[in-house]
């Protein structure tokens, strides 16, 4: 029995093949980083722009590509999606952007791009090479939501309404475009009928995709602080699991779940320490699915 609608599932019956993502860093900043907006990042925002694994492209797309594809060979042997993660992959100049995506998607190995960015940094000019690049190979855009509570999002310093992701995922899903929104279960002070409300939010946003984030509090960043501070605790695994079933039960059945649960380096990891044991996590998470019955979209 599927208890949910996995990416791997989806990409086998789109593209008849098991498919892997290579993480690069397109050596992209963030609004909220340079001053435009904010310097200090999300509050939960590692030195890296949560690409703590990704392969700097520099001006070699292909030798990028090389070095990438060598890391993880071992896990793949179908299609590659070309996956821009650091910072926020739009948030530069449009002809650099167009050279760069341009030869991403013209690479023979990549089947699709995907670039992880935020929904105030798609201006008009963006939008247009998205969708130039979608007829070529399928784009897919990765927003950063986290939450639609505002006070949550103040807190962690997100730096925009709610209403301009709904102004984004319109425009993209105008153009052809998957969107992909990406949430945090855990954030400080949120109970669990506000995570399951942004679940059901983003489930009725028009998105294609979700991407679920266990909190985890990496080394040098504001949330570390927060937390040796005593401000909140971190999830126990079967306090995640609860939550994560309670929003794979209030999505659409036809909403792609990317992902189940994240880590970062364990070297920066502070808490919560078992989400480090990502094998243990996932057989843990597909235990409770089975013993539960999980059915996605259930509670709709």
């Amino acid at each position: 029995m599927e208890h949910y609608l996995s990416l791997n599932s989806y990409l086998r019956e789109r593209f008849g093949e098991k498919m892997y993502k290579l993480a690069l860093d397109g050596g992209f900043s963030c609004p909220n980083r340079d001053g435009a907006i904010g310097t200090g990042g999300c509050i939960f925002c590692s030195g890296r722009g949560s690409g703590d694994f990704s392969v700097p492209v520099g001006k070699d797309i292909s030798a990028a590509i090389d070095r990438a594809v060598s890391l993880v060979k071992h896990k793949n042997s179908g299609g590659w999606i070309a996956y821009f993660q650091n910072f926020t992959g739009t948030y530069a100049a449009i002809d650099r952007l167009r050279d760069l995506y341009t030869a991403a998607v013209n690479e023979p190995r990549i089947s699709v791009l995907s670039i992880g960015t935020r929904p105030d940094c798609l201006g008009d000019e963006v939008i247009e090479l998205l969708a130039e690049l979608n007829k070529i190979k399928p784009v897919w855009i990765e927003l950063g939501l986290q939450t639609i509570h505002p006070q949550t999002a103040e807190y962690i310093r997100r730096g925009y309404p709610l209403s301009v992701f709904d102004s984004a995922v319109k425009r993209l899903k105008g153009c052809g475009i998957e969107v992909i929104v990406h949430m945090i279960i855990g954030l400080p002070g949120e109970t669990a009928s506000m995570i399951y409300e942004t679940a059901k939010y983003i489930g009725s946003s028009g998105a294609d995709g979700v991407k679920f984030q266990l909190l985890h509090i990496p080394e040098g960043t504001d949330l570390a602080d927060d937390y040796r501070a005593g401000k909140f605790k971190a999830l126990e695994l079967n306090q995640y699991i609860e939550l994560l079933e309670g929003c794979i039960r209030r999505i659409p059945p036809n909403m792609v779940v990317h992902r189940l649960t994240g880590d970062g380096a364990k070297k920066e990891l502070i808490a919560p320490l078992w989400s480090g044991n990502k094998k243990m996590v996932l057989n843990a998470i597909n235990q409770a699915f089975d013993r539960d019955m999980l059915l996605q979209g259930e509670l709709l």
